[in-house]
């Protein structure tokens, strides 16, 4: 009875009526998962819509416009290889360099062509083309022989060398070498024809793989432009084209300035291919590489022309190529030109003079103070051939990177220190005498002038006024053959001064390249006395430019520049495009000294030219202002690198009228002559030659 209770007790228990909780959870649990799938079935409608709605927008309604960008980024644009650059003219608008259409034959290797092709289509070439081939060299030659003989070359290794080879005794190179050595019978059979294709294949594969090589780009036929262009299809890679070439409508003149430009074969020089590069470049462009040209390949430089490769290989014109812009330089080229003639003429005359033994430049600046514009620069260098027969090569470079000893021109300056620190004033007379410090030679003028004021001591170049006013300044006290002490700071002093002349200091000239010029370290005060006569530092013609200048125009320092205007290319030949660019003065800074003392340093100047020591250097202008300037220097005559030998430089720096000045001019001559010998009058020649010419013209 009781295991049945038991049983019945079970029963009861396992037929409890279901958990009603548990069944509304169920329920519950049922309904979030169809709202979330009805809220992911409304997610996945409106992404549908959205999806549907912009492939609509970008197949219906603006199918046009993605079109053209899938072809933009899947077609294959090409750049014709070059395009011409502007052109350069004078401040009068006088053409002086131009492009020049050359007919051009080249090779640009194809993808796939294999050695033994080029070398077929180099025979192939060579009887269609007249090619001088006078460069070709035994190298070429061999070269030539052993792409074309590959196998045949390499059975002239013996088993030994190829034994030392694999056990990398010889490398590649190595054997190579063997074989050249061993070729020279091989191309004594070859004739003209296989050495013009042989010299044709150098051609092909000279320089970068890529690049297009010029084959021929002088004296091109119409039959051989004709026949290459007319076979394009069978000479794989070979083609023709209308490049250009500079051409100088006044020759030389001017021309070493003017700069240069790469070639088609050179593309971009080596040590300019980082910043062509960083600025877009290809390697195979033309670019400028020198002065004028290279510091302007922004404005001058073309806009190539840029096709479509079509499917069957032909090309549409995308935008046509386009001239670079002109540009007007500051130069007067007839001015220039004469310049140029009277250096010429100069500098072999002064060779013939006494004491000129080791003489043989001369420089010359015209500029507008009160622009900073030059006018005309050039130097000109007479050297002597293996013959003894002398001839002359421009040296304009010199006027920015070969610093001289100037000599008295700068004694306005020097002026300048004693007015600024008190040590003189407008008026102030100073016994001219030889002074004598300890232990060192006597420091004189060229003559003793006895006591003279400011503006004699300029009108005939007083040193010792000079020495003096460079006491006072250094706080010295001054005894015969005594010791001398000067504050070292007093070379401060001066060097400030001269700098807010340009002296010392790069002029900003926009040109690539600027030398500084030589600053003395000792502050010994023999030193101090001869800073202040200009021996001592040393400064570039064009830093002696930008002095005169200064004074000329009343105590402002001007940057001396050559771009005057840039415009861009006309369609018509005989006009300008529109104004790109047009230069201002630009003022670097002003003196900071009184009017007043300015004006007495130019009232010297006119007293040097007027009935002073530069009387005659300003031509029949005697209304002019301007002060000569001798100088010790030291040259190495041997070419060991050590100064052995002193000689005289002569220097003149002028402006005319002296009232209202409308040029200057700096000429400067080193190394004219030897001390206690006769002294060459080049300088002045050469000046008053120039100021007579350039009244003449203007």
């Amino acid at each position: 009875m009781k295991l049945a209770r038991k049983n019945n007790l079970s029963i009861k228990k396992n037929n409890k009526p279901i958990n009603k909780k548990k069944k509304t959870n169920n329920k519950y649990l049922k309904e979030i998962i169809e709202k979330r799938f009805n809220i992911v079935t409304i997610i996945l409608v409106v992404l549908f819509i959205i999806v549907g709605g912009r492939l609509f927008y970008l197949q219906v309604l603006n199918s046009t416009y993605y079109a053209e960008k899938l072809a933009y980024v899947s077609e294959k644009t090409i750049e014709s290889t070059s395009a011409p650059r502007g052109r350069i003219y004078d401040r009068n608008n006088n053409l002086l360099v131009d492009n020049e259409a050359v007919k051009t034959i080249y090779y640009k290797k194809e993808k796939g062509v294999s050695a033994k092709e080029e070398i077929e289509l180099s025979y192939i070439i060579a009887e269609n083309l007249d090619i001088d081939y006078s460069n070709l060299n035994d190298d070429r030659l061999k070269t030539f022989y052993y792409d074309n003989n590959y196998e045949e070359c390499r059975k002239k290794i013996t088993d030994e060398e190829w034994e030392l080879y694999e056990k990398r005794k010889l490398d590649d190179d190595n054997i190579k070498d063997l074989i050249y050595k061993r070729l020279d019978e091989e191309i004594k059979q070859y004739n003209e024809l296989d050495k013009e294709a042989a010299y044709i294949y150098y051609l092909m594969n000279k320089g970068y793989s890529y690049a297009e090589k010029i084959i021929k780009n002088e004296n091109v036929t119409e039959q051989e432009y004709a026949y290459i262009s007319e076979n394009i299809d069978n000479l794989k890679g070979f083609n023709t084209k209308l490049d250009w070439e500079r051409i100088y409508l006044y020759g030389d003149v001017f021309k070493t300035m003017l700069g240069t430009v790469s070639s088609n074969s050179q593309g971009i020089p080596s040590e300019l291919a980082e910043e062509y590069l960083e600025k877009g470049y290809s390697l195979d462009d033309r670019v400028g590489i020198s002065y004028l040209e290279y510091q302007y390949e922004d404005y001058l430089k073309g806009t190539k022309a840029t096709y479509k490769l079509l499917s069957d290989n032909s090309y549409e014109l995308l935008s046509e190529g386009k001239r670079g812009n002109d540009i007007v330089l500051t130069i007067d080229i007839n001015l220039q030109k004469y310049l140029e003639e009277v250096l010429t003429e100069e500098v072999l005359a002064a060779k013939n003079e006494a004491g000129t033994k080791y003489y043989n430049r001369s420089f010359a600046i015209i500029s507008d103070p009160n622009s900073g514009e030059i006018l005309a620069m050039g130097g000109k260098q007479v050297l002597e051939n293996e013959n003894g027969e002398r001839y002359v090569v421009d040296y304009t470079p010199g006027i920015v990177t070969l610093p001289v000893t100037p000599g008295s021109v700068v004694k306005g300056a020097s002026m300048m220190v004693g007015y600024k620190y008190g040590a003189i004033d407008i008026g102030t007379v100073i016994n001219d005498e030889c002074i004598k410090i300890k232990d060192t030679p006597e420091k004189c003028s060229w003559r003793t002038m006895g006591y003279i004021n400011d503006i004699y001591a300029l009108q005939y170049s007083s040193n010792v006024y000079q020495y003096k006013i460079a006491i006072s300044v250094g706080k010295g006290t001054y005894e015969y053959n005594k010791a001398l002490s000067l504050e070292e700071k007093a070379f401060q002093k001066y060097r400030d001064m001269y700098a807010e002349f340009g002296l010392g200091k790069k002029t900003g000239i926009d040109l690539p390249v600027e030398s500084l010029g030589y600053m003395g370290t000792s502050k010994l005060p023999g030193h101090l006395l001869d800073f202040s006569i200009g021996q001592y530092d040393t400064y570039t013609p064009i830093q002696l430019s930008q002095y005169i200048n200064t004074i000329a125009n009343s105590g402002k320092r001007l940057k001396p520049y050559l771009l005057k205007e840039v415009y861009t290319a006309s369609d018509n030949d005989e006009q300008f495009g529109s104004l790109v660019y047009k230069a201002s003065t630009t003022v670097l800074g002003e003196l900071s000294v009184e009017d007043k003392y300015i004006d007495r340093v130019r009232e010297g100047f006119s007293a040097v030219v007027t009935n002073g020591l530069g009387y005659g250097y300003m031509g029949n202008y005697t209304n002019s202002a301007g002060k000569t300037g001798t100088s010790q220097s030291f040259i190495d005559t041997d070419g060991d690198g050590t100064v052995d030998t002193e000689t005289i430089t002569s220097s003149f720096v002028g402006y005319s009228p002296s009232d209202n000045p409308q040029m200057s001019i700096v000429v400067v001559s080193p190394d004219i002559s030897i001390p206690d010998s006769s002294q060459s009058m080049v300088t002045k020649r050469i000046s008053a030659k120039l100021v007579n010419k350039f009244f003449e013209l203007n």
